[in-house]
């Protein structure tokens, strides 16, 4: 089978990829950037302590007041927590003795949102001085990072905002492009992702229609997730491709309940799903109304990969679709091993059965178990999620049995015809 060595490297470069995004061990990291504002002092320092005059110019802050009692600062964001109601934060501050003109330290001491675990290493440093020509500004953040993800996404995250500041002093005014999210930028992102995946398919016409129709089916499969989200609730939701590593559907607030994430994390596949009997059915048809014609070939290419891409998003990995579903579904450890185990079973069979040598197969089997059991952390939320109810679960689980079912089956049925197995 040709497609198997390619599609198993594919599977391994991107299983390290996520090892390296999102659990790689890198330590305290600190996040330093520097502005210079034609701005005083005094004005830029009104803008960013969280108790000045301007605090509330930055549209995610909609809320700072200081705690009588206490002393604290406590903040209201416009992000949603699990019920939609604006996320609020208590912060403690410490002035920074120094060179400066205005610093202070913040410490998280409370989070609507997430436990206080989440946020013990945080430090938010903010230094102001004067400077030729107007003023020095520093913003230091630092925090205890696994994976390289959450430390890029803070950076960019605060650099956005500097570059705000710089604007609003200017003309009074926040414009926040939103470069990256917009659906321009996101289809740019799409070609260059079917670019990069261009060579694990060969460099040649057929590798980039294998490589399109990959995109295509990242795509499909991400909808399934934003359906899922909109149905749920989350007032925005979002779409973003990532180079090697394919798409990702973002919603709007954190879950509510294990139902919520397990039929988010299985509509992907599952919309999916619905496709292969509509191809198997075009198939079919073109076979019996224009015999040989390369249309069918095609139709079945596309099967191939849709099936194989969901079918991996399926396995019990944590970070994957499967191990999802999965740990909302068995709520004891027990129960969550011999769901694994039959996954992983029904899945090897699968590759098996298609030509995949067993070797590649239980090599492949071996990183993902390493990655898994490397990857186990997960962010804490302060409130525990409501629980599944008998019959939740009981849908969730069949719903995720068969939507493995029917991508094996379309794995099967595209190479029994496309390899002559």
């Amino acid at each position: 089978m040709t497609m198997s060595l390619p599609a198993l490297f594919l599977l391994v470069a991107n299983l390290g990829l996520i090892w390296l995004l999102m659990a790689a061990p890198l330590g305290i990291k600190t996040i330093r950037l520097r502005r210079m504002l034609h701005e005083g002092p005094d004005r830029v320092w009104q803008a960013i302590h969280p108790l000045g005059r301007d605090a509330l110019w930055y549209p995610s802050l909609i809320g700072s007041v200081a705690d009588p009692e206490t002393g604290r600062v406590v903040q209201q964001l416009s992000h949603a927590d699990r019920r939609g109601n604006p996320v609020r934060r208590t912060l403690e501050l410490s002035e920074i003795r120094g060179p400066w003109q205005h610093a202070y330290e913040a410490r998280v001491v409370e989070d609507s949102t997430l436990d206080p675990s989440f946020w013990v290493n945080y430090r938010e440093r903010r230094m102001v001085g004067p400077s030729e020509g107007g003023t020095e500004l520093v913003v230091e953040q630092t925090d205890r990072y696994r994976g390289l993800a959450f430390l890029v996404f803070r950076f960019f995250a605060l650099r956005r905002e500097l570059n705000a500041l710089s604007g609003w002093l200017r003309t009074g005014k926040v414009e926040q492009s939103g470069l990256f999210e917009q659906p321009g930028t996101q289809l740019l992102m799409a070609v260059l992702s079917t670019l990069a995946l261009w060579p694990f398919f060969g460099l040649s016409g057929q590798g980039l229609i294998y490589s399109c129709l990959l995109t295509v089916v990242i795509a499909f499969h991400e909808l399934g997730h934003m359906a899922a989200y909109r149905a749920f609730g989350h007032k925005t939701v979002r779409m973003i491709f990532i180079p090697l590593l394919g798409g990702l559907a973002i919603g709007g607030r954190p879950y509510n309940s294990r139902y919520e994430v397990a039929v988010c994390a299985l509509m992907g596949p599952g919309m999916s799903a619905f496709l292969v009997p509509v191809l198997v059915a075009a198939h079919a048809a073109l076979a019996q109304s224009v015999p040989g014609h390369a249309a069918g070939g095609y139709v079945l290419i596309f099967l191939l990969v849709l099936s194989a891409f969901n079918l991996l998003n399926l396995l019990p990995m944590s970070r994957f679709d499967g191990g999802q579903v999965l740990r909302q579904v068995f709520p004891t450890q027990d129960g969550l091993l011999g769901g694994t185990f039959l996954v992983t079973a029904a899945i090897l069979f699968t590759g098996w059965r298609v030509g995949i040598p067993s070797q590649a197969l239980f090599g492949g089997l071996a990183v993902m178990a390493l990655l898994s059991l490397a990857n186990r952390a997960s962010v804490k939320m302060r409130e525990e999620m409501a629980d599944m109810s008998a019959g939740e679960r009981l849908s969730a689980g069949f719903g995720y049995y068969s939507a493995i079912a029917i991508h094996a089956y379309g794995l099967v049925f595209a190479c029994d015809l496309l390899f002559g197995r």
